[in-house]
């Protein structure tokens, strides 16, 4: 759901204030690191599925995923700097089908879709929200539901749908943040009422301690990704209201793509075998899970 775009300056100097309140780069949803709190989920490779991989990936050997790495707890880095969550596990267990090394290429989130049109990257893995605007420009094999949930401080009332003259902190280029949290802002406007301020943040952890420390009135983010900071807080936020707009997350691969069908075919195995939700439930995020690895489920309305 994200797009990074350089830090605002009505939210820079706040986010230098901020640094550090709130550490979720390396701990699992139970408070542990992931490590501690379940084994690493492996497979063996399906020769059927890899035996038909584009003659260019198979011969390199390698499954390079571009991914934005700072949205816990689906994408971040862990404690030694590398990419660590529920979606670099899937992701790793997708090359495991495949019999491919994964080669993460870490980046800004707007550089993804770029990278696998110009071929530099073979897919994309960094919480996309399969939109038709997306679908234009890339084809999305989808692999989870995730709704916006909304937060506050702990013992704070906020209402989504009523949240005229709050500030309301998102991570920058999300859905949240394009389209969400402004259109909230405009039926303020339109009736009468103030408007909502946005503090944007380049990473989610910003966002999250904007709202630890009084900075703003509330967060939005995906759902997995704001049950994911409630957890980390030690108690200091809270949800704000039930989740809402329920999308289809996607693996963006170049439109068109011979890798495309592969892929859906390697995820479907692991939703049959038991391994996607044995990864889902480890990160505590298996509400969102699918049955069925659809294509461009945007388009299909």
């Amino acid at each position: 759901m994200r797009r990074i775009y350089a830090l605002p300056a009505v939210a820079a100097v706040a986010a230098l204030m901020l640094t550090g309140c709130v550490d979720n780069s390396a701990s699992s949803p139970g408070g542990g690191t992931a490590a501690a709190t379940a084994d690493t989920v492996t497979v063996q490779k399906n020769d059927a599925i890899a035996a038909s991989l584009p003659e260019k990936i198979k011969s390199a050997g390698v499954l390079n995923v571009g991914m934005a790495n700072n949205y816990p707890p689906n994408e971040f880095k862990d404690a030694n700097g590398k990419p660590a969550g529920w979606s670099v596990d899937l992701t790793n267990a997708l090359g495991q089908v495949l019999g491919l090394k994964v080669n993460f290429d870490i980046g800004t989130f707007d550089n993804i879709l770029p990278a696998i049109k110009g071929g530099k990257d073979d897919m994309g893995m960094s919480s996309f929200t399969d939109t038709t605007e997306r679908e234009k420009q890339a084809d999305f094999v989808n692999y989870y539901s995730a709704g916006i949930q909304w937060a506050s401080p702990a013992g704070k009332t906020v209402d989504p749908n009523n949240a005229c003259g709050l500030k309301v902190a998102v991570q920058a280029t999300t859905y949240e943040d394009t389209h969400e949290v402004p259109a909230k802002s405009k039926a303020c406007t339109d009736a009468g009422k103030p408007a909502i301020t946005i503090f944007k943040y380049d990473a989610q952890d910003q966002a999250t301690n904007a709202l630890a420390v009084g900075q703003v009135d509330a967060m939005s983010a995906d759902s997995p990704v704001t049950l994911y900071a409630i957890s980390q807080t030690k108690k200091k936020l809270q949800t704000a209201g039930d989740a809402f707009e329920v999308a289809p997350y996607g693996m963006p691969v170049a439109k068109g793509s011979a890798f495309t069908p592969v892929l859906q075919k390697a995820l479907q195995s692991l939703i049959d075998d038991g391994s996607y939700t044995k990864i889902l439930t480890k990160w505590g995020v298996e509400s969102g899970g699918v049955k069925t690895a659809a294509l461009n489920v945007a388009a299909k309305g």
